[in-house]
């Protein structure tokens, strides 16, 4: 049995739930810009990350009020435009914010960023439906002490609280409510920084601030995520791009294949794929699919999603299904039956398809590099391997996320990262 340390945690926003810095940089550089100020010499602007606006301008860069007031309007202007778009949420904070509130722990945020920044990234990232209370600073002017910001994020009663943030002033703030305090030693101060100031505690990553706040809790299971389409649909180059946007958003990514994933698995992948092998017959072929697919589940994949990763795997079951049972015409059915001791229960709980046309995807497969051994097979093949995949959406409309993979690529993009967030968090802004 274990047991929560704290039973309210409130947390700093910048540099302790988001990387926030290329953001807030390049938004102050541009403001500076607009009102023809510079960075005095031996300022890093990494210093203005955390405390009030409108104290940053004057306090650390050293603008007459007048000019601040002018400069925070194009910030602002610059942050809501592209700024918040530049920050990524940092690893395991959505799982140590679930294990948090579903142990019962009150979850708070104090930030100095005003309301309207502060939501409007917290809504971005889907974040605001974890915390019970978040407290920021009403505009970019008024300006509210981290101890007054700290002291309203609690709730009415507790037995023990931890403030969790970056910078000293989050520490002090937690001293002058007379509570614990966890430096975020990840984010934009410095280890010293922290225990100087009196951190009760100081975590290098956020893997040991999880196991600080939440000792002996098992972690949430991940999500197992596949991707599927016909070669030449441009699943590569959409999973290059969904692994990244998965990372900023906060998600823990282990990303795979198949087949392949593992060692033995690999192996396999190249017996079956090589062109030196085309007198292989289509029950071997599904069959080494199969036992590829077996270790990569044993060794791989289950594991992973276990300890809480989302495991993103380029091909499963179904490729072997639409391939085998329909282009090689096996039988799905049959196809299907082989490979359950593979899978071993270990289905899929989303899987993006890329819609397009086999002919099409033939064109620009052959366009592009060297065809394998699967790759060469006829246009009647991957006809009947698009029906198959057809077939499989139809009657799993509900696992499946089709998204039309014959539209450019950015916009393919857009749509994949659209589908897969309203399946991982359905309280994402705009899914």
């Amino acid at each position: 049995m274990f047991s929560f340390p704290y039973d309210a945690v409130v947390f700093d926003l910048d540099g302790t739930l988001t990387c926030s810095d290329q953001g807030i940089i390049q938004s102050m550089r541009y403001a500076l810009e607009q009102v023809n100020a510079t960075i005095p010499a031996g300022v890093d602007l990494r210093a203005v990350i955390g405390p009030p606006l409108m104290q940053s301008l004057m306090g650390i860069l050293g603008l007459e009020e007048a000019v601040a007031r002018r400069a925070i309007g194009y910030y602002t202007e610059y942050f809501n435009r592209t700024g918040m778009y530049l920050y990524t949420v940092y690893p395991h904070i959505r799982s140590i914010l679930t294990m948090l509130r579903e142990g019962g722990v009150f979850v708070a945020l104090a930030t100095s960023k005003p309301v309207r920044p502060a939501m409007a990234i917290l809504n971005h990232f889907g974040l605001t439906h974890y915390f019970h209370r978040i407290i920021t600073e009403e505009d970019n002017e008024k300006v509210v002490n981290k101890p007054e910001l700290i002291r309203r994020a609690l709730p009415e009663s507790y037995e023990r609280a931890v403030m969790v943030g970056d910078r000293y002033f989050d520490v002090e703030g937690a001293r002058a409510n007379g509570i614990d305090s966890v430096g975020a030693g990840y984010g934009f101060g410095s280890e010293e920084e922290l225990r100087t100031a009196g951190a009760t505690h100081v975590v290098a990553d956020t893997e040991s601030l999880r196991a600080y706040l939440c000792p002996g809790a098992p972690v949430p299971r991940g999500f197992f995520l596949t991707v599927e389409g016909l070669d030449g649909s441009g699943k590569t180059t959409q999973v290059d791009r969904l692994e990244q946007s998965l990372r900023d958003y906060g998600f823990s990514v282990l990303r795979t294949r198949e087949p392949g994933g593992c060692e033995i698995s690999e192996e396999i992948r190249h017996t079956i794929l090589t062109t030196d092998h085309m007198e292989m017959c289509p029950a071997c072929e599904a069959l080494l699919y199969a036992a590829a697919r077996a270790q990569h589940v044993h060794e791989v994949i289950r594991p992973a999603v276990e300890r809480g990763m989302l495991v993103l795997c380029d091909r499963f079951v179904d490729s072997s299904i639409a391939y085998q049972g329909g282009g090689r015409a096996l039988g799905t059915d049959v196809v299907r039956t082989l490979n359950a001791p593979a899978v071993d229960g270990m289905m899929p709980d989303a899987t993006l398809y890329l819609a397009i046309d086999h002919q099409l995807a033939l064109e620009r497969r052959h366009s592009a590099t060297s065809l394998d051994r699967i790759e060469v097979e006829s246009g009647a093949f991957h006809g009947r391997v698009q029906s198959a995949y057809e077939k499989l959406i139809n009657d799993d409309k509900k696992r499946f996320l089709v998204v039309n993979g014959e539209q450019d690529v950015d916009t393919v993009a857009a749509d994949v990262l659209d589908a897969v967030l309203s399946r991982l968090e359905p309280e994402l802004e705009g899914c």
